[in-house]
């Protein structure tokens, strides 16, 4: 997780489908046109938030706060999405006044006082879920493999990475998130070289051990943030995320930095929970996202320049102890795809 860089005010896949009516444009523009629901806007540009994060923030009762939202998204400003008992904020994609936000945040100085006190405190935010999320892998680094025994059984969620990937052969892979190495101990027979990147110092160290137990020594683990990986581009055949997006705050950057990364037709495999209510898993084991469902993690990787060849939900097995189901997503770069479009059409 770690220091986020700062979002771009102006977004381009943020515009609308169709203009907007004289009614409609007249009310997104008195919706923004509030010193209080402008910093909302701008913050949102940033990053998905809650009415407590925007208390947090911007110092400001609840009911101020869930007023001054509510109007933004009854203009078709901001988007409202639930998990559970929580709400979650982002900035509308589509329809409304989408496409007005990106062109007046735009115009907005990114380090005018007031702008720039607020990233600030958004900053806190963020490291506070950091540092918890990064508390609890402390405090669990030895039994994450048994954690994961909420959902799907392991074996059954494998066989599928495996059928996902298994068109066709790839040399290079990148594990984003890698925990205890699983990914790179699956697939490191069949590969030339593998790299796994955490944050934890302690998840590092355990699967350090493991690919030193599996005799995979061209497979490396590397302290790397998930925004900012630190690797050039066109640099692996395959990245998979598997069960991170959960843990983010912004799970849209992450897949755009996994993308980043990948060849000209490389593949990238997210894997995560498909959307569920056990609310605990959120208080005791650092969740912030309640699984996704398909089209939201499909948007973010077409939005990355990704083609989604795949998606597949996995439902826990009769009568086992799993209470969560287990979706795939497969994503191929496109630029390969367009540049055999321009061959055909030459």
């Amino acid at each position: 997780m770690g220091t986020l860089p700062a979002r771009p005010w102006s977004d381009p896949t943020l515009m609308p489908s169709r203009p907007l009516s004289f009614p409609s444009m007249n009310a997104a523009l008195k919706a923004a046109g509030e010193s209080t629901r402008l910093r909302i806007l701008a913050l949102l540009s940033e990053a998905e938030l809650t009415v407590s994060d925007l208390m947090e923030i911007l110092r400001q009762s609840q009911p101020r706060i869930s007023r001054h939202v509510k109007l933004l998204v009854e203009a078709g400003l901001v988007d409202r999405f639930r998990e559970g008992s929580w709400a979650f904020f982002r900035l509308a994609e589509r329809e409304g006044g989408a496409g007005l936000v990106p062109g007046l945040l735009a115009q907005l100085d990114p380090h005018d006082p007031v702008v720039a006190r607020d990233r600030e405190q958004l900053a806190q935010v963020r490291g506070a879920r950091a540092a918890a999320a990064q508390a609890y892998f402390r405090r669990h680094a030895a039994e994450w493999d048994r954690i994961r025994k909420l959902h799907v059984a392991d074996q059954a969620v494998e066989d599928a990475i495996r059928s996902a990937l298994g068109e066709r052969p790839f040399r290079s892979l990148l594990d984003v998130g890698t925990g205890t190495s699983r990914m790179l101990e699956l697939f490191g027979a069949q590969i030339e070289r593998g790299l796994g990147i955490d944050l934890s110092l302690e998840m590092l160290s355990l699967a350090r051990a493991r690919l030193d137990r599996a005799g995979l020594k061209h497979c490396s683990v590397r302290q790397a943030d998930i925004y900012d990986i630190g690797l050039p581009r066109d640099s692996f055949d395959v990245v998979i995320v598997h069960q991170v997006l959960h843990f983010l705050d912004d799970s849209a950057r992450a897949i755009a930095e996994a993308a980043r990364v990948l060849r000209p037709g490389g593949r990238l495999l997210i894997v995560d929970f498909a959307p569920h209510d056990l609310e605990f898993l959120r208080d005791e084991h650092a969740h912030l996202r309640l699984g996704f469902a398909a089209d939201t993690v499909a948007q973010w990787m077409k939005a990355a320049g990704l083609d989604v060849t795949l998606h597949r939900s996995l439902p826990p097995e009769p009568g086992s102890d799993g209470k969560i189901a287990v979706s795939l997503w497969l994503g191929r770069d496109r630029r390969v795809a367009l540049a055999d479009v321009a061959r055909d059409v030459a």
